[in-house]
This record gives structure tokens, C-alpha cells and sequence, in this order.
């Protein structure tokens, strides 16, 4: 069914899974595709033409229930269950994802993290992770099954990480390093790079100088 969907409509999950435990915490049950479209921008009638290629979720007048299309949303997400996630990159950028505490209850974990600094290598991070050596990356991942891991060292190292992540049975990738990385057609990649997003939002900006 996957390779049926957009990409795009997958993106967008995620927003209304958000959307709707926001709702929850708010002391809400019920709500509608027009409700959730008004909180997101999106048009009611997007949202539901995406919710459509997973079943339906809801009944015309009556709206949505918000505890049960949260749980359907997590099952089509694969995320009712948590994922063990690997961090490559111990630096000022992987220091501050492996100290996000955004990632544990939303269902994934971080529990390897990798460095080539011989200076960082044994030390402990965010109160209970030892460093690893980037050489130790196939046998750790291998042993432990991890599948999705992400990377956050500079640009010029990011591929042979890829590539050695992949090799090791990475199937996923959240790469952090500005460059656009070259894999196979089953490992899926996404990307953050700041700077992109904010090269994006100046065109929309008026500048005098």
C-alpha cells in the first residue's frame, strides 16, 4: 500500500498526528477535518482526501474521534511501537539531538552514538550513553538490528557514514549534514538543513537596504 501514496500525503501525518494529541491535552474528543484544518493551514478537504487512502476514520457530521484517529495514525506510522535509533556525530549539533527529550515519547530512542574523535570517544553524553568509535558502527548496528539512524557530522564525512550505515542494515536516515546523499532505492532518506529553510523564507521577504 506504501508505494501507492505520495510522499507528500505521508508528510503530512505526522502534522495532523500532532495536531490531534495537541487537541487531546486541550480536553478534547471530537473534532473535524474543518477544525484541524483551521489549526494547520491545510484545507479540510485535503485532510480528508489523505485520511481516505488509509480507510475511513470518521462518520459525515459527526467529525473524528480524536483518541481513535490518533491511534490509527500511529499504527499507519509504525510509531504504536518505539524505535531504537543510532546518532553518528558527538559534536555541538549531535550533543543537542541526543539531549532532545522530543524524541522518547514519540516513540523513538537513541541508544548508540558514534564519533571519529578519539577525544570524545569513551566519554559519556546526556547522562548514560558512552561515545563509540565510528569503527565499531557495523558490529553495534549489526548486533542490536537498529534500522534507522541519524547523522550529524560535516558534510565531507556524511556519505562514507551513509554508506557504512547502510552496509550494517540502516534502512533509514535523518541526515543533518548539508549534502544530498547518494543510496539505494530501499533506504529512505530525509533531510534538515536549516539553512535551506531560511534561504526559502527570504525570497518571501520585502529588503530595503
Amino acid at each position: 500500500m506504501a508505494s501507492n501514496i505520495p510522499d507528500i500525503v505521508i508528510s503530512r501525518l505526522p502534522i495532523y498526528l500532532r495536531a490531534l494529541e495537541r487537541l487531546a491535552q486541550e480536553g478534547y474528543e471530537v473534532t473535524s477535518s474543518l477544525e484541524l484544518g483551521k489549526r494547520l493551514g491545510i484545507s479540510s478537504a485535503q485532510i480528508r482526501k489523505d485520511l481516505s487512502h488509509f480507510g475511513g476514520f470518521g462518520k459525515q457530521g459527526t467529525g473524528y474521534r480524536i483518541a481513535f484517529l490518533t491511534e490509527q495514525l500511529r499504527q499507519v506510522l509504525k510509531i504504536e511501537r518505539e524505535w531504537d535509533v543510532a546518532l553518528v556525530g558527538a559534536g555541538d549539533l549531535g550533543n543537542a539531538i541526543a539531549h532532545y527529550k522530543g524524541f522518547a515519547n514519540r516513540g523513538f530512542h537513541i541508544v548508540h552514538i558514534f564519533d571519529n574523535d578519539p577525544g570524545k570517544v569513551g566519554k559519556q553524553i546526556n547522562g548514560g550513553f558512552t561515545i563509540l568509535p565510528i569503527q565499531d558502527i557495523p558490529r553495534v548496528i549489526q548486533e542490536s538490528g537498529v534500522r534507522i539512524a541519524m547523522i550529524a557530522v560535516p558534510a565531507e564525512a556524511a556519505q562514507a557514514v551513509a554508506d557504512t550505515l547502510i552496509a550494517s542494515g540502516v534502512k533509514a536516515i535523518l541526515n543533518y549534514a548539508p549534502i544530498t546523499l547518494k543510496t539505494p532505492p530501499d533506504v529512505h532518506v530525509q533531510y534538515i538543513d536549516p539553512v535551506i529553510h531560511l534561504q526559502r523564507m527570504t525570497f518571501y521577504l520585502n529588503y530595503t537596504p
